[in-house]
């Protein structure tokens, strides 16, 4: 059986007892730091999107699990998941046709038929050499844990249009599927620089704000305009997680790199 394997584990342990345990400890600081009432209300929550960061999990993971803690209080028939190629320069978008994806604790299934599916209604493409890419496989090991063998699909694009993607998203939910945006904000800058970068990001997600978006720097911008578009078309309501840079954990505060989740309902 074909299967998308790992090829980043180390971003996330590497072993299923290290994802385990790097997930109970992000609940347990959540735990002991959100009002109990508030809590409750958080994790009742039932988006139909999230924008969550990439990088190594001991630098974005506590930001990205808040929003699948909140997600993993919803029943999707499948998880999308689209992110940016890093190592590829491609024109357009690309799906995966393999069986399986492979995470420490246990393989998703990749739901094949809702994968040929988008390449038949929009031209999406099949460019296996790209599915190597950080930004959506650190995702996968917090889809596995939250939602168990759920079916994945995964969508890596390069220079590609966000009116399309919005397309894409669209049917997507409209097939009850929940959309995983993976994207980090400005790199390198300044902690204050960062901060100021970063608002602009956090502004456009929060107001749907296409034009203050243009002012935000992010390697999954694409990604975040698209669902934007998309939010405004289906009329869901975004909802900023969490927010906070690489300095949070390494303490250097003159070269960073900005992290960001958010929920739409």
């Amino acid at each position: 059986m074909e299967m998308r394997k790992a090829v980043v584990k180390e971003w996330y342990g590497g072993s299923c007892e290290a994802v385990e345990g790097y997930i109970a400890n992000f609940n347990k600081i959540i735990d002991e730091n959100v009002d109990a009432v508030k809590a409750k209300e958080i994790f009742s929550l039932k988006p139909k999107a999230i924008i969550v960061p990439h990088a190594g999990w001991v630098y974005s993971g506590f930001t990205a699990n808040f929003a699948y803690r909140i997600a993993g209080n919803t029943k999707p028939k499948r998880v999308v998941v689209i992110g940016p190629s890093h190592r590829f320069p491609i024109q357009g978008i690309s799906v995966t046709l393999e069986n399986e994806y492979e995470t420490p604790c246990g393989n998703l299934p990749i739901d094949r038929n809702f994968s040929l599916e988008l390449m038949e209604k929009f031209n999406v493409q099949n460019l296996e050499y790209v599915h190597v890419e950080h930004s959506t496989e650190v995702q996968m090991p917090f889809i596995y844990h939250y939602f168990g063998q759920i079916p994945v699909v995964e969508l890596i694009y390069g220079d590609y249009s966000p009116a399309k993607l919005k397309n894409i998203i669209e049917y997507a939910i409209e097939d009850n599927s929940l959309i995983v945006i993976s994207s980090d904000l400005s790199h390198y800058y300044d902690i204050k620089t960062a901060n100021s970068l970063d608002s602009h990001c956090l502004e456009a997600v929060h107001n749907l704000d296409l034009e203050e978006l243009e002012q935000c720097e992010a390697c999954g911008k694409i990604g975040i305009a698209g669902m934007i578009m998309a939010a405004k078309e289906e009329n869901l309501t975004p909802f900023i997680v969490d927010y906070r840079t690489s300095a949070d954990v390494s303490g250097d505060e003159s070269q960073v790199v900005g992290y960001m989740s958010a929920v739409f309902l």
